[in-house]
């Protein structure tokens, strides 16, 4: 309940910051920036880079709906006096309480970060530079506005410092979430597992078809998601890209891999068929379904998952196919169909196992009675199990298996199956 009254309280400073103080990227484009101004005294490479990331940002951001109204990135970063949650090339994130409640994440250009620097090194003109960092933080804020997906980082709003200030005048604030643990990851349960996979594979399913055309992740690591209520989402988005390759013959399409390269077709368009898509899905192929797929899963259902695994990490599925094959995983798993469909006796798993959803014991998702007795059947130390009335996101029961019955100390509204070889048979 506490939950829910924070993300409505947040939700709700959502709407007030873009009704009332988020200034749009395309209404940025309109106010001439100084950097930019006939006779300007920045060094013309400098003055190019920056004339092409705003040609960019108009392209991205035409269509989208301007917010009127303006709030002081100063004013959101005294409200928010949290720690820094981490800082990269062109950016900080600082981790924000604001009034009303509910914690948020503020994205800011990084004054002293790498891009900044290097463009220092370069040129000797430190404003401009904090300023071509910034219109990285103006594309990333310009696309979450325009792209809307659960697999995506929600924008609360933004806001534009237009009092003067030299360096990360833009300030984003964003839906918080935890940094991505992939060791963690892998000692959770394989339903859990298979979530943030099949959520990873909605997300590229939405960037292949979306309103800006096919998108890919050009920065596609671990590390650019986070969790937020135990979904994946991703989280940045500043190296993102619209375009795709041109190309004048087939040769000018191979994709290349630390390990693989694959070749692809020059389109009549002059572009490389398909190559965000591809790029987007082979990445999410050895970052995440290598390891988060295949451990542990149900036996039935692993030939469907080496499939997935094959045809992904040849490219032989587009992003439509992998779709596809995982919701009829889901389907399979969902329903038990997957299940060998013949009479079970109840007999036999450990009182802890691996992986668990409880730490204390072994506390395992199933489909059914019999499935669980499978399960406890191919376990020499389990001597019980109960079906308890706990559910995980794709609706199966928890059930948690026992290795002697003399332990049990059920509940009224929990089942309790006992092998026949400890006890009589089942009881309630």
């Amino acid at each position: 309940m506490e939950a829910g009254g924070r993300r409505r309280r947040v939700a709700a400073l959502s709407a007030a910051l873009l009704a009332l103080s988020a200034l749009s990227a395309l209404a940025l484009l309109l106010l001439s920036p100084p950097a930019l101004r006939a006779g300007s005294a920045l060094p013309p490479g400098l003055l190019e880079e920056l004339r092409q990331r705003r040609r960019d940002l108009r392209r991205l951001a035409a269509g989208g709906a301007a917010a009127e109204g303006g709030l002081r990135c100063g004013d959101v970063r005294r409200a928010a006096g949290g720690a820094v949650l981490g800082s990269g090339f062109t950016k900080v994130v600082v981790r924000a309480a604001l009034a009303g409640g509910g914690a948020v994440a503020l994205k800011s250009v990084h004054g002293a970060g790498r891009e900044v620097r290097q463009c220092e090194q370069r040129y000797g003109a430190p404003a401009g530079c904090r300023r071509l960092a910034a219109y990285k933080l103006l594309k990333e804020v310009t696309l979450l506005r325009r792209l809307r997906h659960p697999g995506i980082v929600q924008l609360h709003g933004q806001c534009y410092d237009s009092g003067g200030e030299t360096e990360a005048g833009v300030t984003a604030v964003l839906e918080l979430g935890a940094p991505l643990e992939m060791i963690q990851l892998l000692q959770t349960p394989w339903e859990e597992r298979f979530k943030i996979c099949l959520g990873l594979v909605e997300l590229l399913f939405y960037l292949a078809h979306s309103p800006l055309g096919s998108i890919v992740l050009l920065d596609f690591q671990p590390r650019q998601f986070v969790m937020v209520d135990g979904n994946l989402k991703v989280t940045d988005m500043d190296d993102a890209s619209t375009e795709e390759l041109s190309c004048e013959e087939d040769n000018d399409c191979t994709l290349d891999f630390p390990t693989k390269s694959f070749p692809l077709r020059c389109s009549s368009a002059g572009k490389c068929e398909g190559i965000n898509e591809k790029r987007n899905l082979f990445n999410a192929y050895r970052y995440f379904f290598t390891y988060l797929l295949p451990h542990s899963a149900p036996p039935a259902l692993q030939p469907f998952l080496s499939d997935i695994l094959n045809a992904t990490g040849n490219l032989r599925y587009g992003i439509n196919e992998t779709l596809r094959a995982f919701e009829k995983v889901l389907h399979l798993y969902k329903s038990g169909l997957y299940l060998q469909k013949r009479p079970l006796l109840l007999k036999a798993e450990a009182y802890k196992c691996w992986p668990s959803y409880s730490h204390l014991g072994c506390l395992l998702s199933v489909h059914s009675p019999e499935e669980a007795a499978a399960i406890c059947s191919s376990q020499p130390h389990c001597q019980s199990f109960i079906i308890t009335q706990q559910r995980t996101w794709t609706g199966r029961p928890l059930a948690s298996f026992q290795s002697s019955p003399t332990d049990l100390i059920p509940d009224t509204t929990a089942i309790v199956y006992i092998k026949r070889s400890a006890s009589l048979g089942r009881r309630l």
